[in-house]
């Protein structure tokens, strides 16, 4: 029945939420500051970002060597071009790949790390 929810375990609570708000438009739909945790959605997709104990012993995820969440993807509009742009600007996001076909086509898609150096990938869908 697909997936309920995604729960990412991040170092910057505040830094995860801001990019999901501010640069893929989803909205804080609840959160828990004791634990501290933030429920975040886009009216389709519901994420979980759970701040880490301690950042500064955290390990990150390796996607080569560790066991977990080698990344996860959304489906975007289909100006992936312009979202690739807004997302090269921004200093918390790194781009792996810029826009490619996807296969052979003709759905399109790119990757990029994102706050906490989580891998996404986002997908649009063939025009």
């Amino acid at each position: 029945q697909g997936i309920h929810h995604a729960g990412l375990t991040v170092p910057d609570l505040a830094a995860a939420r801001r990019f999901f708000e501010e640069a893929l438009g989803f909205a804080l739909v609840g959160e828990k500051p004791d634990y501290p945790a933030a429920f975040l959605s886009d009216g389709v997709v519901m994420l979980t970002l759970w701040q880490v104990a301690d950042a500064a012993t955290a390990t990150p995820f390796d996607r080569k060597k560790g066991i977990g969440l080698h990344h996860f993807a959304l489906r975007v509009a289909d100006d992936l071009d312009a979202l690739h742009r807004d997302l090269a600007a921004r200093d918390d996001v790194e781009i792996e790949f810029a826009p490619e076909p996807l296969g052979a086509g003709p759905a399109r898609h790119m990757m990029c790390s994102i706050p906490g150096r989580i891998r996404l990938e986002l997908i649009a869908p063939a025009s």
